[in-house]
């Protein structure tokens, strides 16, 4: 593994090369926004993905890949991108994080990507869920997955010198939060409700200065991973812990020696010195503006281009001729 801080080549920043993977991933899916079609959408996002990926001077391994869930197409996990040359690196992708949302043209669907050193991503093997929880700098010591969630928010508020009516959770509406909706509620705070998108919802909760104080949920494990290396660049914490969702992926997990009480904080997640992270809008959103189209031939974006080490944050806005990308990509772009 090539992960000497000092060397040449792994001191460049790989995020200025990863931001065109997901620029061109996100103009490919945009092109089926409000369709309808969340395997089209997919699909589109995947193959420009892989395409610009084989040419970033790197020997990446994809360690979290994406679709396995609802069988999309996919980047697979184990299989390798980048054009073989040196450093290695662990890679995560979500070519389209939120396809309903695109497919219904909501707000937050994003492409991302991540990298950080051979062996430093940690690899959730047959758990896809895990349950999480983070927040930006000023609230990261209270984290704790194992205190009830109405004390915590009453910890954040007393923290802010607040009410607890004013500490704002964000979290994926879904059933299985129902105990915990009722936890959040009679304790006085307030719930920001996602229909998807819990990467952009983690970008949200460690940003200083946004609305909401605190994500909560029980969401993808891939996401988990995704998240932890941009807030290992943009700072705060999250925390996870695994969660099988039934007796067949439980005892996979205990079969493949995985510990189900483990607190997986965010250098557990990534546990590399080195992290790079580049995610680009598809639909307008609270971080980042989506794929607008001008004229017959020409499209705006906006990235968040991130590293862990100089812990530099870049928002890219970007202009794109369609025309010249086909000649490049084929069509796979327009």
């Amino acid at each position: 593994m090539n992960d000497d801080p000092t060397d040449a080549r792994s001191n460049r920043n790989l995020a200025l090369e990863l931001v065109r993977t997901t620029e061109y991933a996100a103009l490919a899916a945009a092109r089926w926004t409000g369709r309808g079609e969340k395997e089209s959408a997919d699909g589109a996002a995947v193959d420009a993905m892989r395409l610009m990926l084989d040419q970033v001077r790197m020997d990446g391994v994809v360690v979290i890949g994406e679709g396995e869930k609802d069988e999309a197409p996919m980047l697979f996990n184990g299989e390798h991108v980048g054009d073989g040359s040196e450093p290695e690196f662990d890679v995560a992708v979500d070519p389209l994080e939120g396809t309903d949302l695109c497919a219904k043209g909501m707000p937050n669907a994003l492409a991302v990507i991540a990298l950080s050193g051979r062996g430093t991503m940690f690899d959730p093997g047959p758990v896809f869920y895990m349950e999480k929880m983070a927040a930006s700098k000023r609230f990261v010591h209270l984290l704790d997955l194992d205190r009830p969630l109405g004390e915590t928010v009453e910890l954040i508020a007393k923290e802010k010198g607040t009410p607890v009516g004013d500490v704002m959770v964000i979290m994926l509406d879904r059933p299985r939060h129902e105990e915990a909706v009722k936890t959040i509620r009679e304790a006085g705070a307030r719930i920001r409700f996602i229909p998807h998108g819990d990467v952009s919802a983690s970008l949200i909760a460690v940003t200083e200065g946004t609305p909401v104080d605190l994500m909560w949920g029980i969401g993808g494990t891939p996401e988990g991973v995704l998240s932890a290396a941009a807030i290992k660049c943009i700072g705060g914490k999250i925390i996870g812990r695994l969660w099988p969702s039934d007796d067949v992926e439980r005892q996979a997990a205990l079969d493949g020696g995985y510990d189900l009480e483990e607190i997986l904080d965010t250098d557990r997640l990534v546990s590399g010195e080195e992290a790079f992270f580049s995610a680009t809008g598809v639909t307008d959103g609270d971080t980042l503006a989506g794929v607008h189209f001008e004229g017959p031939e020409g499209a705006t974006t906006e990235s968040l281009v991130m590293r862990s080490r100089s812990g530099t944050v870049r928002r890219v806005h970007a202009r794109h001729d369609r025309a010249k990308l086909r000649e490049i990509t084929g069509a796979k772009i327009g």
